[in-house]
């Protein structure tokens, strides 16, 4: 199951507490005070791992915590640290403290880690308020609490290329040609309802990650259909794969159906609108003499890479070309 959005709460371990003891050795009179200090609680950290792709670790578990410092004792011993606790999540994920509506951390690579909540510092044991006038101090302190905070976790997939288009448009067909991905695919509007991640293999060990976006609707961006809650996914993809239907089951014009999405897209974030596009058109068995293709390139006045998603044709071409504009935007960052 892809889960995209979690709302946790997160402590860190509290410090233990200072001790109070005194010497009490065979032959030796009046033995000063030996209490040793409290340990410190354990951190929280977040952690951005690779083999992570969902939030679901979160889905039945909304309350994480540190580990609880030792308590300090006598003979100066002073009390074990308590265990950090490294909660991992994957690449994409945004963190957000709920109470201060505020982005704390974007862990957009994996192996970014940081530090959200500090365990509690430890007391001090009496020795430590010993001196010239108080040689006996029954004094101590108490351990402090641990940090802690209400968080709302928000992954934005990270890949190399995005799918989007009208439902059933063929996004799910392309990559399940494409890569080893297998997403649900059938002929009723909507049949994807979460994003799908696959990788691209090419020839030379060449590699890039595909993200099947589900269907986007005119209101999307408004909260419309499904789109809303996925439109935030494609915002970190590289290039923008709009599939075109070019014989819609719903006898809508192609053209039409691409102008609102692009509408869309721009509603969402206009630095979403202004990544690279390429246009494919899609079902393309259905136009054996390409007639249809070359309308809808006149009118768009803009290439159109054709293909055919059920058969495979055009498919090696296209992820040829998308592997070199993925190339030549990694070179230009």
């Amino acid at each position: 199951m892809f889960v995209d959005e979690a709302q946790i709460r997160v402590k860190a371990g509290d410090g233990g507490n200072g001790c109070v003891s005194f010497r009490h050795e065979k032959f030796v009179a009046r033995g000063g005070p030996d209490g040793g200090d409290g340990g410190r609680g354990g951190h929280v950290y977040f952690e951005a791992k690779a083999d992570k792709d969902t939030l679901l670790d979160f889905a039945g578990k909304h309350h994480w915590r540190a580990e609880n410092a030792k308590h300090g004792q006598g003979k100066n011993m002073y009390g074990a640290d308590g265990e950090d606790l490294v909660i991992p999540v994957p690449p994409g994920t945004l963190i957000y403290d709920t109470d201060l509506d505020l982005l704390l951390k974007d862990l957009n690579e994996a192996g970014m880690k940081i530090l959200l909540c500090r365990g509690g510092k430890g007391g001090r044991g009496n020795r430590a308020f010993a001196t010239s006038t108080n040689q006996a101090p029954r004094e101590f302190e108490p351990g402090k609490p641990g940090q802690e905070r209400n968080l709302r976790l928000e992954l934005k997939l990270i890949a190399d290329v995005g799918l989007v288009g009208m439902p059933n448009a063929g996004k799910s067909t392309l990559l399940s040609r494409s890569s080893a991905a297998r997403p649900k695919i059938a002929s009723y509007p909507f049949t994807t309802l979460e994003p799908v991640l696959g990788i691209v293999e090419l020839s030379g060990f060449r590699r890039f990650l595909m993200a099947d976006i589900p269907g986007l609707i005119e209101g999307a961006s408004k909260g419309a259909g499904l789109g809303h809650d996925f439109l935030r996914h494609i915002e970190r993809t590289k290039i923008i794969v709009h599939i075109l239907d070019i014989m819609p089951t719903d006898d809508s014009d192609p053209i039409a159906n691409y102008h609102a999405i692009r509408k869309e897209l721009a509603q969402h974030s206009e630095a979403l609108a202004e990544k690279q596009e390429v246009i494919v058109a899609n079902k393309i068995d259905l136009d054996p003499d390409g007639s249809i293709v070359e309308d809808l390139r006149t009118r768009l006045s803009q290439d159109i890479i054709p293909i055919s998603a059920a058969t495979g044709q055009g498919i090696k071409e296209l992820t040829e070309l998308l592997w070199q504009r993925i190339k030549s935007l990694k070179a230009v960052v």
